[in-house]
């Protein structure tokens, strides 16, 4: 729910309230997303920023190779297993906007699948006169041939939602249609929906999410919705979700989530909903043969057994449904303490489960036996990688694995979960020349000793004279883990031109398990930023580079962690890319829907945490007479995650203090750099002309 965070801009608490504490917010304006006045400023601003950068030498054929490298035929097309058939959503040129299309698992082998259209998104943009973005479909009706499809209008998280027909290829005429709103929805049967949405303006959380959830039936308005439960407003939200494994068993749950981080998770049995006696750091992740997958984030005591926090468990379904409250786990997968559990996925008999050892990717295959535990078969995985699970057929034993690394192309394999072997099915071409470079893994020390790990991409033959230039990434928060990744665009615009990239794994990811995002969490936050500045500090005492030399980036949370390091250490650093940032930690709350992250940051509401805030916020600790490096700062007008409200008001504080920054406002999108690939290269193309011209040209 960030980078997968789902968050909702509640627009009546924002415009026009007071400051929370001390002189009045003089930028408060700018929080009216699509006022006029503050449109007129974007505008403004974007004019100022396109005729520095669009400008430059640079940008032209950046943009070029950013297009180029996002609307390539060579890319993989990334499977989506939907009734034992591959499907895929995929842009280019010719498809701007985007096309869903299938074949089968043998077509899917073929060097050129024999792919076959089944909605095409330009075409339903243009007759429907809608900016439609994807958001993905929902094909698990139990009758296995009906898909709801969510669409945003311009990228935002907001969505419709309507019933699509596999077999015709057409939506369904009368079926089923949720006008746009944050949303969610299970199947319950065939003709039956569980939805949770705002069912009246005001149904929604503090955090702007729906915490009611009603039962729909097909051909009936949703004032005839029955409802089933409902939380409070003070929860984050409620979610109804559907497991079903490959042996015909099905279950419904509805999580409450009560804070970010913590959830009531129920079950619909046959006499209502039952509350599982589950941690409220645990998730389900799946359902196999007959037993649901449990994630921890929490000890979990049962009796005189206490499971670890990170463990991945088992309960026997039919056990669960009948004694919600007596539960018996079995362990799955248990990491060691510099390990960390990835992702959960099932074949028909099987589960998946990738993972991480010292941040590199392993998966293992998992069977499970009469006694009703596990056993394990681990493949074999390219060090320095990164392991994803694509997706994974549910009547039968394939699954797509992704397996990619900073310079060596992402490579998809079938795996065979049967016999636990994997062959590969698609393998892109190299995008950019890696001979001449090499990837490494080293170690910082942080300020209160710890030992953080990071990635250094370099020259083979790096002079350690302290003149390479460096971009510096990381994130920092929500368990969010950052792994090895292939990417052209980096390759291409960076690499090659004779940059290094270092990417960190500070505290308040998840490389580590829950600990190491616990380390991180509220007051204890600046851990994370010493985390960053002590792999920073480490680059330059390893003479790879220096201040004039370094630039950061980093995007959402990540852009908070910019905006921190920018007002906390700006002797470090000479670039600074801040990306759909939160930067006034004060008001977080109350733009878009921050409310929801309060068990991440803390809150204002409770005056140790407010003071804290106080002291990292990026938007309250701007100081006179302190020399900044130039930033650039980028947001979306489209974003209802983040909100473009804390990048404008930043921007607009650092003009009136008269220090020298660059804003960018790209107008669709959501929580990112755009809509489509023309829109992405674009920011893009800006970005790198911009960390060029500060790290490269400038000697």
């Amino acid at each position: 729910m960030f980078l997968g965070l789902r968050i909702i801009a509640l627009i009546a608490g924002i415009i026009g309230a007071a400051p929370l504490a001390g002189a009045p917010d003089p930028f408060l304006w700018l929080e009216n997303v699509n006022g006029t006045r503050a449109l007129a400023w974007v505008k403004a601003e974007n004019a100022k920023t396109l005729a520095v950068l669009q400008h430059d030498p640079h940008f032209a054929p950046f943009k070029a190779t950013a297009l180029a490298l996002n609307q390539s035929q060579t890319r993989i097309p990334t499977p989506d297993m939907i009734g034992g058939r591959v499907y895929n959503f995929w842009q280019d040129a010719a498809h701007v906007r985007g096309i869903w299309r299938a074949t089968t698992i043998t077509g899917y082998a073929q060097h050129a699948p024999p792919w076959k259209t089944v909605l095409d998104l330009d075409g339903l943009a243009a007759a429907e006169h809608k900016n439609w973005v994807w958001q993905g479909a929902d094909c698990d009706s139990p009758g296995g041939t009906r898909c709801l499809i969510s669409l945003s209008e311009g990228g935002e998280d907001a969505s419709t939602v309507r019933e699509f027909d596999l077999k015709s290829g057409t939506f369904v005429t009368g079926g089923f249609a949720l006008p746009r709103a944050k949303q969610s929805v299970a199947w319950l049967d065939d003709d039956k929906l569980l939805v949770a949405r705002p069912w009246e303006p005001s149904d929604v959380t503090a955090s702007g999410y729906p915490y009611i959830v009603k039962t729909l039936e097909r051909g009936r308005p949703l004032a005839d919705a029955v409802e089933l439960t409902r939380g409070t407003t003070t929860d984050v939200e409620m979610q109804p979700e559907e497991l079903h494994d490959g042996q015909g068993h099905r279950v419904l749950a509805i999580r409450r989530g009560v804070s970010f981080f913590e959830s009531a998770t129920s079950l619909l049995t046959p006499s209502g909903l039952r509350r599982l006696n589950l941690p409220l750091k645990s998730n389900l992740r799946a359902l196999v043969a007959g037993r649901l997958l449990i994630s921890l984030a929490q000890p979990w005591r049962i009796g005189n057994r206490t499971i670890a926090s990170g463990d991945l468990v088992s309960v026997d379904l039919a056990a669960a449904m009948a004694d919600p409250a007596h539960l018996e786990p079995s362990i799955v997968y248990a990491p060691g303490p510099r390990e960390s559990l990835d992702d959960v996925g099932r074949t028909r008999n099987r589960l998946i489960v990738t993972s991480a050892e010292n941040v590199r990717g392993r998966v293992a295959v998992y069977t499970p036996v009469a006694s009703g535990g596990w056993s394990k078969r681990a493949l074999a995985i390219p060090d320095y990688s990164t392991v994803q699970l694509e997706s994974a057929n549910d009547r039968g034993s394939t699954a797509y694995i992704a397996v990619t690394s900073f310079l060596t192309p992402t490579t998809l394999l079938q795996l065979d979960t049967s016999t636990a072997t994997a062959r590969v099915a698609k393998a892109r071409p190299a995008l950019f020349d890696a001979a001449h470079d090499v990837v490494e893994q080293d170690e910082a020390r942080s300020k209160d000793g710890t030992r953080i790990p990071y990635f250094i991409v370099r020259p083979k033959h790096l002079a350690y004279d302290g003149n390479a230039p460096v971009i510096l990434n990381a994130y920092g928060g929500f368990g969010v883990s950052e792994t090895p990744f292939y990417s052209g665009i980096i390759g291409r615009l960076w690499l090659t031109r004779g940059g290094v990239f270092v990417l960190a794994n500070i505290r308040g990811g998840g490389e580590f398990g829950p600990a190491w995002h616990d380390a991180g969490l509220k007051t204890h936050r600046q851990r994370i930023y010493d985390d960053f500045a002590a792999v920073a500090r480490d680059l330059i005492a390893r003479k790879i580079t220096r201040p004039q030399r370094l630039g950061i980036m980093g995007g959402s949370n990540g852009g908070l962690l910019m905006g921190v390091e920018f007002t906390q250490h700006p002797e470090l650093y000479h670039a600074v890319d801040i990306e759909v940032p939160l930067l006034d930690m004060l008001r977080y709350e109350r733009i878009a829907a921050g409310a929801s992250w309060a068990g991440e940051y803390g809150s204002v509401s409770i005056p140790r945490e407010r003071a804290f805030l106080a002291s990292i916020s990026p938007y309250h600790n701007l100081k006179a007479g302190v020399r900044y490096p130039e930033p650039l700062i980028w947001t979306t007008t489209k974003d209802d995650r983040v909100g473009p409200q804390h990048a404008r008001k930043f921007a607009a504080k650092l003009a009136a203090m008269h220090i020298p920054y660059l804003f960018y406002e790209v107008t669709e999108g959501g929580h990112g750099a755009g809509a489509n690939a023309k829109e992405t290269s674009l920011t893009t193309a800006l970005e790198f002309t911009y960390l060029t011209r500060r790290l490269m040209d400038r000697r």
